[in-house]
């Protein structure tokens, strides 16, 4: 096995192996499973959301900075960097998020996708109980190895609703410059390409992953729905 697989792809199995002998219902196991990752991750989420809390309050400032030393780049790069320190904010938790992230998902498309095969069971350790096989199905109906369309369009409408919540309001002003135009067009494109994208994506790929990213999902619209309301 290479490091990947130790380090990840195979704690990802037995983890989800257990609960679904625990829980006796592969779909369950899945959300169960989803909601460790995101306990797991909760301070790293916490922190990004925060952050771009604190960047769409302190907006207002960032462009006066913008405007008022834009032919003079180093000066405006210093001041940026002190209106961050003031308010607390690392611009790259957004980015130490994703890098945790994307390992973690790409693992997740493994076990989804190979776990099923009765062969994937040799990756168990030797405290975890061989099941011989495993059922897939969700509540006895959805086959959780096989593609649902349902579960693809359901990805996209909460991966809209985490966009949604996130985009910061415009400002009432009668004019907009050019940046401020280019800006809001590409928030409006993201608000329709980036769920319409997550649907393509989950359409064919086996439900599993599309079960982990809506209940991923409903616990980061809760996440910062209690983030962006905290004062």
């Amino acid at each position: 096995m290479n490091i990947f697989d130790i380090l990840i792809y195979q704690p990802l199995f037995n983890i989800l192996i257990l609960l679904y002998q625990w829980l006796g219902d592969f779909g369950l196991a899945v959300i169960a499973l989803t909601a460790l990752i995101r306990i797991l991750l909760y301070p790293l989420a916490a922190e990004s959301i925060r952050v771009q809390k604190i960047t769409a309050a302190i907006q207002p400032r960032m462009k006066e900075i913008q405007e008022k030393f834009k032919n003079e780049k180093e000066k405006q790069a210093q001041l940026m960097m002190e209106l961050w320190k003031e308010n607390k904010i690392n611009p790259l938790s957004s980015i130490g998020l994703l890098l945790v992230q994307l390992p973690i998902l790409w693992g997740l498309y493994q076990v989804f996708w190979n776990g099923f095969k009765d062969g994937e069971l040799v990756a168990l350790y030797g405290f975890v109980h061989n099941p011989g096989s495993i059922d897939p199905l969700f509540f006895g109906t959805i086959n959780l190895a096989l593609a649902f369309p349902a579960f693809a369009v359901i990805a996209g409408i909460l991966q809209f609703v985490q966009v949604k919540m996130m985009a910061p309001k415009a400002a009432a002003t009668k004019e907009k410059s050019q940046s401020e135009q280019f800006a809001a067009m590409m928030q409006t494109q993201s608000l329709y390409v980036f769920p319409a994208i997550t649907a393509l994506i989950f359409w064919n790929l086996p439900s599993a992953l599309g079960l982990y990213w809506i209940a991923s999902s409903v616990f980061s619209i809760a996440q910062q729905y209690y983030i962006l309301k905290k004062k």
